[in-house]
């Protein structure tokens, strides 16, 4: 099983539809579960406020992966091999995506697996996009099938 926590909500419609688009394509080799929270933009400590709210979604059985622009840079081949290791050792992964704040550090600290999609900065809506296909690109690599070029 795959979860990710994230924050802030799609807006846009073809963001939306791309994620309903990979959510179909990943149930064929996974469960997923999305877990959308609120980010928090009309406090004096935001990342306060988001921390308490992730904490909530997470458990001690929570293979946990921050998504970090300081974090571990993988191919999409190595990114694969990673999520085949992962799930083979453990029965789930939780990848936990910050919001424009950022990560508080006490979440930061709870893993030592932290891995960069690129040093780019990307808007948050797209980047669950890019998440959710580079996983489904991961599924596609593991089993040999075409798409990945």
């Amino acid at each position: 099983m795959i979860k990710i926590i994230c924050l802030g909500s799609i807006k846009e419609s073809y963001l939306k539809d791309a994620i309903e688009e990979y959510k179909k394509r990943l149930s064929k080799y996974t469960k997923l579960e999305i877990i959308e929270l609120k980010d928090e933009k009309d406090t004096s400590n935001p990342l306060k406020k988001e921390k308490d709210s992730i904490l909530k979604h997470i458990n001690d059985k929570d293979n946990l992966i921050i998504l970090d622009i300081k974090g571990k840079q993988l191919t999409s081949e190595e990114f694969a091999s990673f999520i085949n290791n992962e799930l083979t050792t453990q029965s789930n992964i939780t990848f936990v995506i910050g919001s424009s704040n950022g990560l508080d550090e006490e979440i930061k600290k709870l893993t030592n697996k932290k891995i960069s999609f690129s040093l780019l900065t990307f808007p948050h809506q797209l980047f669950r996009v890019i998440v959710l296909e580079q996983i489904y690109r991961s599924f596609k690599i593991l089993n040999n099938e075409t798409y990945h070029k």
